[in-house]
C-alpha cells in the first residue's frame, strides 16, 4: 500500500516547492515519451484516472486524456456542471467519493486559490494540480520550459519575458518559479491594474519595448472583463499598447521565439498572423503537453 510520504511525493501540486533535478527529471522523461512511436503504451494498464474538472479547459483536459490514453490508464472525466457539485456537494466530498471508488490518480482543476493544498492533505490519492485560482498551472509551465530546452538547449542565461496579465495568471507564476530555478532572468510586462506586484521581488516590471529585447516572449490570454476599472474599454486599445503586432514582431532579434500558453484572442494580445509565424512555437507547445503530461502521470502511478 503506498504510504503518505510516496502519496505526497508523486503528487504534482505546484513548482515552487519542488527541485531544479525533479524537474528535469519530468523533462527527461517527456523527451522518452516523446520518441515513442506506438500510440499506446500500457504502462499504466489496469489504472484508473479521473480528471476532475471545477472550471472549464476543454484543451487542458483533452491533453491530459489524451497522456492517460497513451499509457494504457482507464479515464473518467467530470465536469462541475455535471456532477453533484452542482447539487451543493462539496469538492473535497466528490474527491472522497471518487477515491473510495478506487481511482489511482486524479487530476483536479479548481477556480479558488489554496483549495488544493488541503484536499491533497487530506485523500489518499496522488492529484495532479492542473490549474489552481491564480496559484499554479504546473504541467503547463513543464512544457513551456520543454519547449525552450528544444530550442535553445540550456536555459541558464535566457530572458524570457512574459506580457499580459500577470494578476491573473497561474502560469506566469509556475513559469517564474521553474524558470528561476534554471537560471533564466524572468521580466514582467503588463499595465499597472494587471500586474501582480507581489511577484515583483522575482521579476522586473519593465516596458513593452523592453520586454521585446529578450529570447522568449510569452503573450498571456486577456479577459478585460476580469479588470472592471482598467485601463483599456476595448480589445483594440489593449492590442494597441500592450498586443503582439505585426510590427512589434518584426523589432524581434532573430533568435527570439513567440509563446502563448493558448487559448489566444487573436488579434488582441497577439496578432492572427503572428501566432502561426515562423518564429512562433505555440502549436509546438500544445503538441509538448502530451508527453509532459504523460510523465507526470506515470511518475504519479
Amino acid at each position: 500500500m503506498m504510504t503518505a510520504t510516496s502519496i505526497k511525493e508523486r503528487s504534482l501540486l505546484g513548482l515552487k516547492d519542488i527541485s531544479r533535478d525533479e524537474i528535469q527529471s519530468i523533462l527527461n522523461r517527456a523527451s522518452y515519451w516523446e520518441a515513442q512511436t506506438d500510440k499506446v503504451i500500457p504502462v499504466l494498464n489496469q489504472k484508473f484516472a479521473v480528471n476532475m474538472f471545477f472550471e472549464n479547459s476543454t484543451r487542458t483536459r483533452f491533453s491530459f486524456e489524451m497522456a492517460e490514453k497513451r499509457l494504457g490508464a482507464e479515464v473518467m472525466n467530470f465536469t462541475s456542471a455535471s456532477s453533484s457539485v452542482e447539487k451543493g456537494e462539496s469538492i473535497y466530498d466528490t474527491v472522497r467519493t471518487l477515491e473510495s471508488m478506487g481511482v489511482d490518480v486524479g487530476v483536479i482543476r479548481l477556480k479558488p486559490s489554496g483549495v488544493l493544498q488541503e484536499l491533497a492533505e487530506r485523500v489518499s490519492i496522488p492529484l495532479v494540480n492542473a490549474g489552481d485560482g491564480n496559484n499554479e498551472h504546473p504541467t503547463q509551465a513543464l512544457l513551456d520550459l520543454y519547449t525552450m530546452q528544444k530550442v535553445f538547449g540550456d536555459l541558464n542565461g535566457l530572458t524570457v519575458s512574459i506580457i499580459g496579465d500577470i494578476k491573473h495568471s497561474r502560469v506566469a507564476r509556475s513559469d517564474l518559479w521553474a524558470l528561476r530555478k534554471f537560471g533564466a532572468r524572468v521580466q514582467f510586462c503588463a499595465p499597472v491594474n494587471m500586474q501582480a506586484p507581489e511577484l515583483a521581488e522575482y521579476a522586473p516590471y519593465v516596458s513593452m519595448d523592453q520586454a521585446l529585447k529578450s529570447d522568449v516572449v510569452m503573450m498571456l490570454r486577456v479577459q478585460l472583463e476580469r479588470h472592471h476599472q482598467g485601463l483599456f474599454s476595448s480589445n483594440a486599445q489593449y492590442r494597441e499598447h500592450y498586443g503582439l503586432t505585426e510590427e512589434r514582431a518584426a523589432r524581434l532579434s532573430g533568435h527570439t521565439i513567440i509563446m502563448h500558453p493558448a487559448p489566444v484572442n487573436r488579434n488582441v494580445e497577439i496578432d492572427d498572423a503572428v501566432v502561426e509565424c515562423s518564429r512562433s512555437v505555440i502549436f509546438h507547445q500544445m503538441s509538448n503537453g502530451v508527453p509532459i503530461r504523460m510523465a507526470v502521470m506515470e511518475r504519479a502511478i
